[in-house]
């Protein structure tokens, strides 16, 4: 294992290295780059268009001018000629060298001369190259001829190997200077480092009384306050941490969902109060997992499995649904166990049966209508002319009376549906009780005069008014008023009572009908719940009157209550806040 002292001289050194490898490569590029943009600035101030003009015109002669073209180029200055090792060529058009500075016979074959023997002028030089050259077709009519300066960097390699030998010098001073450095800096964090590790020592053994000197102002020293106060206060966290899990304990013990924990082996390690009683059974430390959930869920299986995965499955436990969630809560098996979650879905799968109960209510309250207006209307169909004027007529009479029945249901669907979504929109105002108590008892006075029924109302004129939609009270009240005369026979006593109790006002409907079962009591305010649903049915009701009722009454913050003694009677009282 490396120390600290090796570490920090390695990093130094490291550094040095790699801050003079930067900036010699950035010196070499930069040179080379120099030098490679003053031979084409060179080689473009030189080569002008009339330059190239008095090279084409010596072309042009007769008998050869490859002399006198080099001639031309040598006196030119700026070209640098055979001065640093800078040399000009006269190229025929494939190539073969006619003249040059330095009387060589032949030129190496480069990119920029092939350009040129295309007829374009060759002026592409990189850093990496260990040349830079130009090459420029001269066309003198019948003569072709390329012009090709070729220069071999002597002087930029030169100036290159003298930045090398100064950064060899400047990285073998820098090393020098790094290693004593980091040997000084190493020291003086090594020794409060020391102390730190044998002080975490002793707080790892318990002992949290340590106290350390502190020796400086740095990051050291605030490394060693924060450890003496570290080791002031982790005392008192672990205390908390105890008290922290003593609340987990609380809250595992009296949560509402049931959790139930079995360590490797299967073995039941830990459970609630509420898993018990869900499992309706006793849980005690001899209980495994199969003999619980063996059915259910491999544990082996249960165990392979990652952090991340958990398995789902249902388990029915005397008459409670049970959904489980399983999941191991260790990737360690060898110190790890399985999780049980237990939810208690029993009254979401109440409500989901009372969903499909209520979608085949729907169905087939709509479907006996609907049956009948087909059957009538296929049987005046057929009859066509044969069928008498009068029996047609009663025929279209039922199927018009079946459609009101259907638009009925369909409307008060939609009143519930607005409800369930709280969409149902009220015209709050504050309106008189009694006089809405009155209206009611006008409108349902002539109805039950044709049942003879005895219809008798008792509602004082200064009742409280109340804060509501007056229209829906009104409608709530014709309800339960329109059911009492129509489930009451010929003949019977309807009273019409209104008051005030309290803070609230009230109407009770009181009829001597022929009552409701007890049974039924509790399911009336169940959507197309009927207690004789076939005499329902025959007076054109929907089962769907009181569960409308109930809803208005619940945006309102009132009650209805509903009291019965079968083939006696009942009574139907309903409480409306009075409000400010």
């Amino acid at each position: 294992m490396r120390s600290l002292r090796t570490k920090m001289v390695m990093i130094m050194v490291l550094l040095i290295l790699a801050l003079m490898t930067v900036v010699g490569s950035f010196l070499i590029n930069g040179v080379g780059n120099y030098y490679i943009d003053a031979f084409d600035q060179q080689m473009e101030q030189t080569f002008s268009q009339d330059f190239i003009s008095q090279l084409q015109q010596l072309a042009a002669k007769p008998g050869g001018s490859a002399q006198q073209m080099k001639q031309l180029l040598m006196s030119q200055s700026d070209l640098g000629i055979d001065l640093a090792g800078r040399n000009v060529y006269i190229l025929d058009q494939s190539g073969q060298v006619l003249d040059s500075s330095n009387q060589a016979n032949s030129v190496e074959m480069t990119a920029n001369l092939l350009t040129a023997m295309n007829g374009k002028v060759g002026l592409g030089n990189s850093i990496v190259s260990s040349y830079m050259d130009l090459a420029v077709p001269i066309d003198g009519g019948s003569n072709h001829y390329i012009v090709y300066i070729l220069d071999n960097k002597l002087t930029v390699d030169a100036l290159t190997s003298q930045l090398l030998a100064i950064i060899l010098r400047s990285l073998v001073l820098g090393l020098v200077v790094c290693v004593i450095l980091a040997f000084l800096l190493a020291q003086i964090l090594i020794t409060p480092i020391r102390a730190l590790t044998t002080g975490t020592r002793q707080v790892a053994a318990g002992d949290f009384s340590q106290k350390l000197e502190v020796t400086s102002r740095d990051e050291i020293g605030t490394l060693t306050r924060n450890f003496n106060h570290m080791s002031q206060v982790l005392q008192n966290t672990i205390s908390e941490v105890e008290n922290e899990r003593n609340k987990l304990s609380t809250l595992f013990l009296h949560m509402t969902d049931g959790v139930v924990a079995f360590g490797p082996t299967g073995l039941m390690i830990h459970c609630n109060p509420a898993a018990t009683k869900m499992l309706a059974r006793n849980l005690d430390p001899t209980v495994t997992f199969d003999s619980v959930f063996g059915e259910d869920a491999e544990f082996q299986k249960l165990l392979t499995l990652k952090r991340s995965e958990y398995l789902e499955c249902q388990k029915r436990a005397g008459d409670r649904e049970l959904e489980l969630f399983m999941a191991p809560f260790s990737s360690d098996q060898s110190v790890g166990g399985a999780m049980v979650v237990i939810h208690d879905v029993t009254e979401q799968r109440k409500s989901e049966q009372t969903r499909r109960e209520f979608v085949a209510n729907v169905s087939h309250e709509l479907r006996t209508p609907l049956t009948n207006v087909k059957s009538y209307a296929e049987t005046i169909l057929s009859a066509g002319d044969d069928l008498p004027p009068e029996l047609r007529n009663n025929f279209l009479g039922v199927i018009v009376s079946e459609a009101d029945r259907m638009t009925r249901i369909v409307k008060d669907l939609l009143t519930l549906t607005k409800f369930d979504y709280g969409k149902m929109e009220m015209n709050i105002s504050r309106f008189s009780f009694a006089e809405a108590v009155q209206n009611v008892h006008k409108a349902v006075a002539l109805d039950a005069q044709n049942h003879g029924h005895t219809l008798t109302l008792d509602c004082p004129d200064d009742l409280p008014s109340v804060d509501g939609d007056r229209e829906r009270i009104e409608q709530v009240i014709m309800n339960i008023v329109s059911n009492a005369i129509k489930y009451t026979p010929d003949g019977g006593k309807i009273a019409i009572t209104a008051g005030t109790a309290g803070k609230s006002v009230f109407v009770r409907i009181s009829d001597n009908g022929i009552g409701i079962p007890e049974k039924d009591l509790p399911r009336l305010f169940e959507r197309f719940y009927r207690v004789d649903k076939a005499r329902s049915r025959e007076s054109g009701g929907t089962g769907l009157g009181l569960s409308i009722a109930k809803e208005i009454l619940n945006q309102h913050k009132g009650d209805i209550r509903i009291e019965s003694v079968y083939g006696e009677g009942t009574d139907v009282t309903i409480t409306l806040p009075i409000g400010a």
